[in-house]
């Protein structure tokens, strides 16, 4: 029989311990201090013996993982189980560390609890145990899925209604007339324009991340009051939600966010404000070779004051690997092509006032490699049951500087973490998706080239595709808008620009 699995340190302090019988925690504890003391360090064995308990154990770097159990237990029986035990740990710990393995301790007697059941081993691998432990249900993401519809067609609904009020009371003091609601608080119209303010707060407070104090309302009976009550209802659940951890909203995903950071608009934007976008597609052999890539540019014009309406922009074309532009329909090609600048066909025309206005756009597809911006050479070669992984990274394009780089390497299923050797960077391990992912925050001239070892069961095959993602404040192709005049007078006009670069697919098959 199991009595108890544990990990302690090598002075016998107890870190982690499950037992699988009744026993006292003086008498745990005593078992494990006791433990280092009756080790030989002469003998090769995993376990030691005293009057009443066996102790079979396992090295692991500063700790070790032992299995408390009867003299009578069957060892062979019991150092297979220890194996297990061992490959779970790696699973939910970063690092064999004594702060690590406390920080994940529930993870490990939850995963404990699915190896040995009233002292004796189940039939499971390591694969269900991670399975049992997810305790993953189809029902509940229904249930979720079905439950964020409804929170979404609620806002949007309030929305709507705060629209129409909003357009009502607009339309009653356009036409010079008292707006139904602002009667006083003791008027019987006062529900009306209430209803607006009330409905307005609620959508302001949902969108705010502060919680904004309370704004006064008006007591009495109101339609208003209840709708703006009821939302704040909704309000106050997602947020129990939300501290619970559940996703309440479709998250964008982290790539989104780090993106949104790095790439943040100017603090200062100008009346005259452009927006460079590039999206790159790439997809490459894993022997060599660039099988396919698409890049697609353009430039977006925003125009908030209307005396900067009739401009024209001069653009910059400094790209020489055979880049197709194409311009807005009612941009002058003429003009483009001759004088590179961005005007249209009918000068006294004016742009658009607040909006985003697509007017030159570009793309580029190539299977040239020396067109490739980031090479990634991944190279697995078997070592016995195992592989050792090598995998580099190179910067072609010098000009170029790439922030938030992840390279997102597959694992095998079900073999535990990777034994990292070297690397430039860091890594974080998903466990449940089995990925490895390479993060380096910042590739560019002075950092252009850099690699990651490490070893871990499995075959070549099992580490493709590999993917990479970045943003850059650097586009690829060398199109700027370097001046913008204004066509009576050609004066020029203060601008400001904001360039991105990102990946839509970038895949190493």
């Amino acid at each position: 029989v199991l009595l108890a699995a544990a990990v302690c340190t090598k002075a016998g302090k107890a870190i982690v311990s499950r037992q699988f019988v009744e026993m006292t925690r003086t008498r745990i504890e005593g078992l494990l201090a006791a433990f280092p003391k009756l080790m030989n360090t002469g003998k090769q064995h995993t376990f030691v013996e005293t009057e009443s308990v066996r102790y079979v154990y396992q090295p692991m770097e500063k700790l070790y993982m032992v299995l408390i159990t009867t003299k009578n237990s069957n060892i062979l029986e019991d150092l297979e189980t220890l194996r297990l035990f061992s490959r779970v740990i790696p699973e939910y710990c970063r690092a064999l560390e004594e702060n690590e393995i406390s920080e994940h301790c529930f993870d490990l007697i939850f995963a404990f609890d699915e190896i040995v059941a009233l002292g004796y081993r189940e039939n499971v691998n390591l694969a269900q145990i991670r399975t049992f432990t997810e305790m993953d249900s189809h029902e509940e993401k229904v249930f979720r899925a079905v439950r964020e519809t409804q929170e979404r067609e609620a806002k949007a609904e309030m929305r709507r209604k705060a629209k129409e009020l909003q357009q009502a009371r607009r339309d009653a003091e356009r036409q010079g007339k008292k707006a139904p609601g602002f009667g006083g608080f003791g008027s019987s119209a006062v529900s009306g324009g209430t209803a607006a303010t009330m409905i307005t707060e609620t959508i302001v407070e949902t969108e705010k991340p502060k919680v904004a104090p309370a704004p006064t309302r008006p007591s009495g009976p109101s339609k208003a009051l209840k709708l703006g009550a009821k939302g704040k209802e909704v309000d106050n659940f997602v947020d129990k939600l939300k501290s619970e951890g559940e996703n309440i909203m479709t998250a964008v995903g982290k790539r989104s966010t780090e993106a949104a950071k790095v790439l943040a608009p100017p603090v200062n934007m100008e009346s005259v404000h452009m927006k460079i976008e590039e999206k790159i597609s790439l997809t490459c052999g894993r022997d060599g070779g660039l099988q396919n890539m698409e890049l697609h540019g353009m430039i977006m014009l925003h125009i908030s004051d209307e005396k900067f309406a009739r401009i024209r922009l001069h653009v910059e074309n400094e790209d020489r690997r055979g880049v197709q532009l194409q311009t807005h329909p009612n941009v002058d090609k003429k003009l483009f092509t001759t004088e590179s600048q961005i005007g249209l066909k009918n000068p006294e025309k004016s742009f658009p006032i607040n909006s985003d206005v697509g007017v030159l756009k570009w793309r580029l597809q190539t299977t040239e490699e020396s067109f490739i911006p980031l090479t990634i050479n991944c190279w697995p070669s078997e070592s016995g049951n195992s592989c050792d992984v090598n995998i580099e990274y190179e910067l072609q394009e010098e000009s170029l500087e790439l922030n938030d780089v992840i390279i997102t390497i597959p694992l095998p299923c079900g073999v535990g973490a990777p034994v990292i050797g070297e690397i430039d960077g860091e890594y974080r391990h998903d466990g449940r998706r089995n990925l490895l992912e390479w993060c380096l925050p910042v590739i560019d001239a002075k950092n252009k080239s850099g690699s990651l070892e490490f070893n871990i069961v499995g075959q070549p095959n099992d580490f493709f595709p590999v993917h990479v993602s970045f943003v850059s404040k650097k586009n690829y192709c060398n199109i700027q808008v370097t001046k913008v005049t204004q066509v009576d007078g050609n004066s020029p006009v203060r601008f400001s620009t904001e360039t991105t670069f990102l990946v839509d697919k970038y895949e190493i098959l």
